[in-house]
């Protein structure tokens, strides 16, 4: 099996380590991976959220997207016989605005590698809000905005729908990311239904083949206090992996120590 760490960041993330992208690598090849993609957060439409000091933290500015492209194929060429390097970017799902990521990344088309297409932002209170900001921000913007919890999930999978529908035409290697990133803050928040989670999952399952889309096996979650677990539950992966679906690991690593974080809980549920 190749190992592939598919979901990482890199020092052009505002909420992550300002470390060296090297240094990622460096601990990768230690950890014994083949390959490793750079996927970060590319520029967000001006004002997406109403809270301009979380703007600046949760995505490059449109300017360094440039830079960033070389700055990951100059790692690509240094790296080169030592570890596969993929050049990446995390993109979102923005609803209403698909045109301004379309319009990012194609002049980029012949340069991107792979692309994870993830939901961060549902409608809430004063419009767009970030679901994996803070607990108290999710419960403010979010939870009190819909009512409940179930009409949360509800949303959340609706526009994870929406988004495999649009990131179907995207002319690259593509993965859908953290499918469940909604239980981020599950021990924080009202509890969420596993039989109305359960339900949401195994409808995503025919609709990832039908897009062309691998699942990003992202073990991020074990990292994060309020959640204590991956964002792909065991019996999803399982039966993705029945479907033909490709299935990569991302450790979602924001600082270098974090590169393989997750490798063995992913070998475990995969049974190797």
């Amino acid at each position: 099996m190749l190992k592939w760490n598919g979901h990482t960041h890199t020092p052009y993330c505002r909420h992550g380590s300002p470390a060296d992208a090297a240094d990622y690598l460096e601990q990768a090849i230690r950890l014994g991976f083949d390959r490793y993609t750079f996927s970060e957060h590319p520029p967000l439409p001006q004002g997406w959220v109403d809270n301009e000091p979380l703007m600046r933290e949760l995505a490059m500015d449109l300017q360094e997207l440039p830079s960033y492209m070389d700055y990951v194929e100059g790692l690509k060429r240094s790296y080169a016989g030592k570890i596969e390097v993929t050049v990446g970017l995390e993109l979102d799902y923005l609803p209403g605005r698909t045109d301004f990521a379309d319009e990012l990344i194609a002049p980029y088309a012949d340069r991107l590698e792979d692309l994870l297409v993830s939901v961060h932002y549902l409608p809430g209170k004063g419009g767009m809000r970030c679901l994996d900001f803070t607990p108290a921000d999710f419960r403010e913007g979010i939870l009190e905005y819909y009512g409940s919890m179930e009409r949360v999930v509800e949303e959340y999978y609706d526009h994870v729908e929406q988004a495999l529908e649009w990131a179907a035409y995207l002319p690259v290697r593509k993965r859908l990311g953290h499918v469940q990133l909604i239980e981020k803050f599950r021990d924080a928040l009202p509890p969420i239904d596993d039989s109305q989670m359960n339900e949401r999952l195994t409808r995503i399952k025919p609709k990832l083949l039908a897009s062309g889309m691998g699942l990003d096996v992202n073990t991020a979650g074990l990292r994060v206090g309020t959640c204590g677990k991956a964002y792909v539950p065991v019996w999803f992966l399982q039966d993705c992996l029945a479907f033909g679906i490709e299935c990569v690991y991302g450790s979602d690593a924001h600082k270098p120590e974090d590169a393989g974080a997750g490798w063995d809980w992913f070998e475990k549920a995969i049974g190797q």
